[in-house]
């Protein structure tokens, strides 16, 4: 898809500036700027073709309409909410809470919690980028499986008792939300939000992509193929412990998967890297610590890492 960009990088390094092949400065830099270019044009393409069929819907709308569901259906339709959302796990909070609020499932709210940073639309533009639709495809799957049994598992344990925050019902502001936009409106209205989502997750690609650049020029593949390369029992587990301390959207440490796989690390546990930092980290957690009991979230963590360990066995046994 970017061979045309990938020839214009290779003419820029070695031809323009006359850069040597062999060096590890060339390496990093011809990595920095092809994949920083090719994913800003995935970002901003996705994204506006997600936030325009995003105007067809109404957040509220959606709200009113999980009300009246069952619970299983409530997970699922939840889950697939997620998708359309570019929330992290902590902007994911207020419409969590929101969830909360117009009563819908303590399990239900959990499922768009979930679902939300694991599988919204930066991280199936770069993952569709970065290794085809059908990595993304099952990606996608697995991270809506974990989303719909994760949030069912939460609701089928009667954890209500455990929200702190005192939840007054709405009433009256969703039961008939209306969208009336003409098409000039939903294209403009798509282009204003694409702007706003890529100005503020650009710093983080530069960052990532920066910290990826480093490590595909300067750290030898035989490295971490050595550590976490091989299908030790051990390297899932390792992987989703390592990324919960981190903090970042799918924006910033998806460059860093594409190096750590391409230097040997099995595609498994990068996956459950990402999926760790993404849907499971430290600042999530002391957000949440203020409208749930610690408990609460100690079952939410475990179940959502136990989930994404089991991805990451079963991407690496069948990849």
């Amino acid at each position: 898809m970017f061979i045309w960009w990938e020839k214009f990088v290779d003419y820029l390094i070695y031809t323009l500036f006359g850069m040597d092949k062999s060096s590890h400065l060339t390496g990093a830099l011809h990595f920095f700027i092809y994949d920083t270019v090719k994913i800003f044009i995935l970002l901003i393409a996705i994204i506006f073709l997600v936030s325009y069929l995003r105007t067809w819907f109404n957040v509220e709308k959606v709200r009113a309409y999980l009300q009246g569901k069952s619970e299983f259906t409530g997970n699922i339709l939840a889950s697939i909410f997620g998708i359309i959302t570019p929330f992290c796990t902590c902007s994911a909070i207020p419409l969590f809470l929101g969830f909360l609020q117009a009563r819908i499932p303590l399990g239900v709210t959990f499922s768009f919690l979930i679902s939300a940073p694991l599988n919204n639309e930066i991280a199936i533009a770069m993952l569709f980028g970065l290794f085809g639709w059908k990595i993304t495809a099952i990606y996608i799957g697995f991270g809506l499986v974990v989303a719909i049994v994760g949030g069912f598992i939460i609701g089928r344990l009667n954890m209500e008792k455990y929200i702190l925050l005192e939840v007054k019902p709405m009433e009256g502001c969703c039961t008939n939300p209306t969208i009336d936009l003409n098409g000039k409106q939903r294209v403009k209205e798509a282009w204003d939000y694409t702007l706003d989502i890529f100005k503020k997750i650009y710093i983080y690609v530069i960052l990532g992509v920066g910290v990826g650049a480093f490590i595909h020029g300067y750290i030898p593949t035989d490295f971490i193929a050595r550590y976490t390369g091989g299908d030790a029992w051990y390297t899932v587990p390792l992987a989703v412990v390592l990324g919960i301390p981190m903090y970042s959207s799918a924006a910033g440490v998806m460059p860093l998967v594409e190096v750590l796989t391409s230097k040997g690390m099995l595609l498994g546990s990068a996956l459950s890297f990402m999926m760790a930092v993404t849907a499971l980290s430290l600042p999530e957690a002391m957000i949440l610590k203020r409208l749930l009991h610690t408990k609460l979230i100690a079952i939410f963590f475990m179940i959502v890492g136990s989930g994404i360990i089991l991805i990451g066995y079963i991407f690496n046994a069948i990849l």
